[in-house]
């Protein structure tokens, strides 16, 4: 993702790094606090080992303390579950975004496809244009040189009625 954001427009670039770099930090700060509760679930049975060779003497603990363990621990779990499930969030948001991407690639070369062909027809219609207007001229042309033969011809003619029918 990071290589194709730097390939984009400047404006563009600017807006998508940095969404990037908060994306990775806030990756990193997950990581982490999974990293520190997978390890507190870790610990968790050295405590409970601990806790259990401290339960020789189950008489002396509490309801109420063996209670609030019992909660610490659901707490855990439940936390547990929520960075596995914010994790799987993040996966699926970034192959989704990867989707994207490259959705806007296919789309970006075929505007640029796009763009290539209408330079072609453009530089074909000028080619085109310059043909008729040169077709156009000759054809004017055509037309003066015809016009003044016709008039020579005609003004020839009447002189040679004009001295025929003069004598």
């Amino acid at each position: 993702m990071d290589l194709e954001a730097r390939s984009l427009q400047p404006n563009v670039k600017a807006v998508l790094l940095a969404k990037l770099r908060e994306y990775k930090s806030d990756l990193n700060n997950l990581k982490s606090e999974h990293k520190r509760l997978a390890s507190a679930n870790s610990n968790q049975a050295a405590r409970d080992d601990l806790l259990e060779s401290g339960m020789a003497d189950a008489m002396s603990v509490s309801a109420n303390q063996r209670g609030r363990l019992m909660m610490s621990t659901e707490r855990l779990n439940e936390s547990s579950d929520r960075i596995k499930e914010s994790r799987r969030t993040m996966l699926e948001t970034e192959e989704l975004g990867v989707s994207i991407l490259q959705d806007l690639h296919q789309q970006r070369q075929s505007l640029l496809h796009a763009n290539d062909t209408l330079h072609g027809v453009d530089d074909n219609i000028s080619k085109s244009k310059k043909i008729l207007t040169n077709m156009s001229r000759r054809m004017s042309r055509n037309k003066w040189i015809i016009s003044s033969i016709i008039v020579v011809l005609v003004v020839s003619i009447a002189l040679i009625l004009y001295f025929k029918l003069s004598k």
